[in-house]
């Protein structure tokens, strides 16, 4: 069983290789019981926010990490995949501008991700 920040490094590194944009962590363990972590990130159209959400469900699922919930995956423009410890909001750009989270959730610091980031040349 992996630690909350392992599923979340995980979970960042899965949609990172997979294209996804803008990945910001939040470490929301001290300001809400909803999740040690909220993970939120910006795909390029709704069959890419699908994509994401297909492949980081298949992905921790295979590390024993399936996910509790979840939602939005029918309209596409956010989905919400809850693994308990850590959420991850897809988003496409105009919607997650909308929701703007990163304010709602102001009072989270960011965790450092660069380190879980592939590199480009």
């Amino acid at each position: 069983m992996l630690s909350s920040f392992e599923v979340a490094q995980e979970a960042v590194k899965i949609l990172d290789a997979k294209k996804a944009s803008d990945i910001v962590l939040l470490k929301t363990h001290d300001i809400t019981v909803l999740a040690d972590y909220f993970l939120i990130c910006t795909a390029t159209s709704t069959t890419h926010v699908k994509a994401l959400s297909d492949e980081l469900e298949k992905a921790l699922k295979e590390k024993g990490e399936p996910p509790i919930r979840t939602e939005g995956y029918r309209s596409g423009g956010w989905i919400l995949v809850d693994f308990g410890c850590v959420v991850c909001h897809i988003f496409l750009d105009e919607t997650r501008k909308f929701y703007n989270l990163e304010h709602l959730w102001g009072d989270a610091p960011k965790v450092d991700i660069s380190e879980f980031l592939i590199k480009e040349n």
